[in-house]
């Protein structure tokens, strides 16, 4: 491949469609906040043990994100994401095995191992389906396309929580998003398969595990773009598996009323995407990045003073901090990874490896979140997620930090 910036329309839009189609089948991984809320409900789990289901989930881009960059060497991107899929796959099957055959803990248990599939599924498929797309556009647009299909992404996190309260409320079955998720997952795999796509070559270099974590930490500006994405995919998962407990605990509203502060967040997410992918093209990045930090820590405020209200707190407040976090937060992923994986081309499967290795931000924010809101309130797990919303902020200010020569590794 050439390193000529491609824009993503000369790939043609057959080229493109499956590989967005395969970024809705990424957004899988967010029902994990949807799910837990029920799963809470069922099985009355405190919300330290509640939350522990998306450690589950994230605890597996620690594990698998680096080996998967070195798979990719081997097998390629495509051919990654397709595997990524298939377990995926899995991970949609077993809760409909366990609602429909067991029941008590045995569904139970059908549902966490549900979430570790899902988790492994969904490492495979950040860390090749992200780089996949340098393929199609390189250089200044790549941050604005990642953007495009973290907003494809969207879609199926904002239908999750109103396929699972439709569900609930019309056939008593909220994990009929299981179903519905595992036919279209099915039709994401056949239509990747069929696709051709020339992919580049190999990173240079031999690749190996040590190697990769040379690279991050003898990288000060590595580090601190992986750290950026634990940030942000901690504030993710973390306030959506916890906006409507916050809810819940200050007013009188019912759970399936209070998951539409996940809806709420994610529309956020969209047009944040959305927007995102316009105007990331117009703007620098470093500007970008000060937007989301300011906007980010405006809603950390907003979730704080509503939390801290005694009595009757204006429920005006928490929908502005949910669309707040959610718009803000949108651009942060691919704002920093485009930085990463430009700022070392030659080593990109490497680089994207390292830095799904950040989503495991989703599994130690949401314990401490839950914790922290166990021993001190609602405000206790606001102060958590105020950190990474913080560090943004810090990057953006200080952009300097992640600009400079590369480090030799």
């Amino acid at each position: 491949m050439s390193n000529e910036t491609t824009k993503t329309g000369n790939a043609g839009f057959a080229k493109i469609a499956p590989v967005m189609l395969a970024f809705f089948v990424m957004g899988f991984v967010d029902l994990v906040g949807t799910a837990t809320n029920y799963v809470k409900a069922e099985f009355s789990l405190a919300d330290g043990t509640a939350n522990l289901f998306t450690t589950m989930v994230f605890f597996w881009f620690l594990i698998f994100s680096v080996p998967t960059g070195i798979l990719m060497n081997k097998i390629g991107r495509r051919k990654t994401v397709l595997w990524s899929i298939l377990v995926t796959l899995v991970a949609m099957a077993l809760p409909i095995i366990g609602y429909v055959a067991f029941s008590g803990t045995a569904r139970l248990v059908l549902i966490v191992i549900s979430f570790a599939f899902l988790g492994i599924g969904n490492t495979l498929m950040q860390v090749s389906l992200n780089p996949l797309l340098t393929v199609f556009v390189k250089g200044d647009k790549l941050a604005s396309t990642l953007t495009t299909g973290q907003f494809v992404k969207a879609f199926a996190s904002l239908f999750a929580p109103y396929i699972a309260a439709w569900g609930f409320n019309q056939l008593n079955m909220w994990w009929i998003l299981f179903v519905i998720y595992l036919v279209v997952g099915i039709i994401g795999y056949i239509w990747l398969a069929f696709d051709k796509i020339d992919e580049p070559a190999p990173d240079a270099g031999t690749t190996t595990i040590g190697r990769c974590f040379k690279l991050l930490f003898s990288d000060g500006i590595v580090f601190l773009c992986f750290l950026g994405i634990v940030a942000h995919v901690g504030v993710d998962v973390g306030i959506n598996a916890q906006a409507p407990r916050i809810l819940m605990e200050h007013t009188d509203i019912a759970l399936t009323v209070a998951t539409n502060a996940t809806m709420v967040y994610f529309i956020a997410r969209m047009i944040g995407c959305f927007t995102g992918g316009i105007v990331l093209q117009k703007i620098s990045n470093k500007l970008g990045m000060r937007i989301c930090g300011v906007i980010m820590t405006l809603s950390a405020v907003c979730f704080a003073v509503f939390t801290l209200t005694p009595n009757d707190p204006p429920q005006w407040l928490f929908w502005t901090a949910v669309a707040l976090v959610g718009f803000g937060n949108s651009n942060v992923f691919s704002l920093f990874l485009s930085h990463a994986l430009m700022y070392r081309p030659e080593r990109q499967n490497e680089i994207s490896g390292l830095m799904l290795m950040g989503l495991i931000g989703g599994a130690i924010f949401p314990p401490i979140m839950g914790v922290a809101a166990d021993a001190a309130g609602q405000f206790g797990g606001i102060i958590v997620m105020a950190v990474g919303c913080v560090y943004v902020l810090v990057i953006g200010f200080g952009y300097k930090l992640i600009e400079g020569k590369k480090a030799e590794a």
